[in-house]
């Protein structure tokens, strides 16, 4: 399968010398792979057009920041995934925020601190699940799909979304919650 190319590097050049044709041109030609990151990264095609914009937006704002012209795709890249996490950690803090006036205690900075700790440490363990464990483990456990809709939605069976699923939640407990002894105990 060929793989898309990114905009030529004299492009890039120009564009980080901040030639607002070539940024331009840099922002369109390089809107095909930022799409096809997002749409493998994230949960849903929603979040991955979200993403893949943001990411593009990020790209003409900042392009002189970028250090390498040949690093475009790695720095697009971490852009993209980084929108994509940040998208499927606000979802459960949107469903779980508090309702004004429900006399809910306020969090101590300490615990605030320490949920967040514990957010990007489960964000970090999503983020290294196979591509097709981590969309099913979001659009189910962290969006609020249905089995039904999740496995419509990824062109799967429902069998084989349960087994995904399955999979997912498994490596997900395993690497946020070792067990003593390792892999061997569960032998």
């Amino acid at each position: 399968m060929a793989e898309s190319t990114w905009p030529a590097e004299p492009l890039i050049v120009a564009a980080q010398r901040g030639d607002l044709d070539a940024v331009t041109a840099l922002v369109s030609g390089s809107h095909p792979n930022v799409r096809k990151f997002a749409y493998s990264l994230c949960a849903s095609p929603e979040d991955a057009e979200d993403a893949a914009q943001e990411a593009l937006i990020i790209l003409y704002r900042r392009i002189g920041m970028l250090r390498a012209s040949g690093a475009l795709a790695s720095w697009m890249f971490r852009i993209v995934r980084n929108e994509c996490l940040r998208r499927a950690r606000l979802v459960p803090r949107e469903r779980s925020a508090p309702l004004p006036d429900t006399g809910e205690a306020v969090m101590s900075a300490e615990d605030e601190v320490l949920e967040r700790l514990e957010a990007a440490r489960v964000a970090r363990a999503i983020a290294a699940l196979p591509a097709d464990q981590r969309r099913v483990l979001i659009m189910r456990d962290i969006q609020g799909y249905s089995g039904r809709m999740a496995a419509d939605a990824l062109g799967l069976s429902p069998a084989a979304m349960k087994s995904r699923l399955h999979r997912a939640r498994a490596a997900l407990r395993h690497t946020l919650y070792p067990t003593p002894g390792g892999d061997d105990a569960d032998h």
